[in-house]
């Protein structure tokens, strides 16, 4: 009852005007009354502030620059080998597996559309049907930049604007098309191992979404998707280097394109740190053809 509860309640609260007020609270200098606060955050979700570069609370001074902290240098080396793709963020898996169609599983009964979460854009949903995806879940205590698993050029920019669910896996069981009906960031690259889709997915309380090409991309004003294309801007970004970051917790879906990549031991609910190993590029067939042999003889 208690969870039917808490699920239901999130259609009847005012999420936006929620999140807005508690996104200016935590923008806001407030002297004792933010390190109060942030005193309590790190208690209630046990935050390891070992790993910050700053580990001092009062180093901070809004609840924003707390939030997202840098970590110390070298404390999440990045996987090397060029075979291998590391993970974005610190987190927990949520589900992954490969894209049918255009649905992606969200939970046991519920799925959702690749289209509609890449912003109504059926022309950029092509290229990753029959792919594969993965979810992961930020919680409060997370690291919340989002860094690049594989080098990439950026194509893409999309503002999705939507709902502001929880995205907990208590709600993801229970409300459909959760990531899809979410506001959300849609970034696209070009990579070694083809497109990839880094979704950056709001939620509750989540008072912006920057990325380090554009800045604060969310909350705009206006309800209609807008999109943006970076074709001739340059803009690359190394495997490891930040790409963008919540303020307050959230989720990332990364969509690859077919035979791209094989996972590397996912498993639902397990914790991910970024720089670890995340997929493998997916090696091309290498069976020759009779043809192939035979015109090799030619």
């Amino acid at each position: 009852m208690l969870d039917w509860f808490k699920v239901r309640v999130q259609y009847i609260l005012p999420k936006h005007l929620l999140s807005r007020m508690v996104g200016w609270l935590a923008a806001a200098q407030a002297g004792f009354i933010t390190q109060f606060f942030i005193k309590i955050f790190i208690k209630a979700f046990k935050v390891d502030m070992s790993e910050a570069k700053h580990s001092d609370p009062s180093y901070y001074r809004t609840f924003n620059e707390f939030f997202t902290r840098e970590l110390k240098d070298d404390i999440r080396p990045i996987e090397q080998d060029d075979k291998q793709l590391c993970h974005s963020v610190d987190g927990r898996v949520s589900q992954f597996g490969k894209i049918i169609g255009d649905d992606i599983f969200q939970a046991k009964g519920h799925n959702y559309s690749l289209s509609t979460l890449l912003g109504g854009k059926p022309e950029l949903a092509k290229a990753f049907k029959g792919g594969s995806f993965a979810t992961i879940y930020l919680s409060p205590k997370d690291y919340h930049r989002i860094h690049m698993p594989i080098d990439g050029t950026l194509t893409d920019t999309l503002h999705v604007p939507g709902e502001l669910f929880s995205v907990n896996p208590l709600t993801a069981e229970n409300v459909p098309g959760l990531f899809a009906r979410n506001e959300r960031v849609v970034t696209l690259f070009d990579t070694p191992v083809g497109k990839v889709a880094i979704v950056l997915v709001g939620a509750t309380i989540v008072a912006s979404i920057e990325t380090v090409w554009a800045g604060n991309i969310t909350p705009p004003a206006g309800k209609t998707v807008q999109h943006w294309q970076h074709e001739g801007e340059n803009i690359s970004l190394a495997k490891g280097e930040e790409m963008g970051r919540f303020k307050l917790g959230s989720t990332i879906v990364v969509c690859f394109e077919p035979d791209a990549v094989e996972f590397a031991d996912l498993q639902a609910g397990m914790v991910t740190r970024l720089g670890q190993p995340f997929a493998f590029v997916k090696e091309a067939d290498q069976t020759t053809s009779d043809t192939d042999k035979q015109s090799d003889t030619d």
